[in-house]
Order: C-alpha cells, then sequence, then structure tokens
C-alpha cells in the first residue's frame, strides 16, 4: 500500500503548491534559513557528541 507512495510527479506537485502558496520570491530565503539551522544542529550534536565522550567514559558504572 505504501509501496511507490512517493514518485516523481508527486514531487513536481508538491513544489508547484509550493510555489504558489508562498511565492516564489520567498522560496530561496526559507531554504537558507532551512539550510542554516541543520548546520546549528549538526555542529551542536556534534559538539554535544564530544562533550559525552570526554567526560571519561564511565557509562554510569561506579565502583
Amino acid at each position: 500500500m505504501i509501496r511507490n507512495a512517493l514518485e516523481p510527479w508527486h514531487l513536481v506537485l508538491l513544489l508547484m503548491v509550493c510555489v504558489l502558496v508562498f511565492g516564489s520570491k520567498k522560496l530561496p530565503d526559507m531554504a537558507r534559513s532551512v539550510g542554516r539551522s541543520m548546520r546549528i544542529l549538526k555542529s551542536e550534536t556534534q559538539a554535544l557528541r564530544g562533550e559525552g565522550e570526554g567526560e571519561g567514559g564511565g557509562h554510569g558504572r561506579r565502583g
């Protein structure tokens, strides 16, 4: 049922609806802000992973 749910023409239709709703002038700005947000999220998760590894690696064990 879900198989082949997203075909290429679905993406074209979705893109056309986005252009109609948001207008062609706002789409590049929206894409740019989404890209910035993704970069910030990626850097923050990498920083958190680095912090977790630098704490000694005890994994909650005491003794």
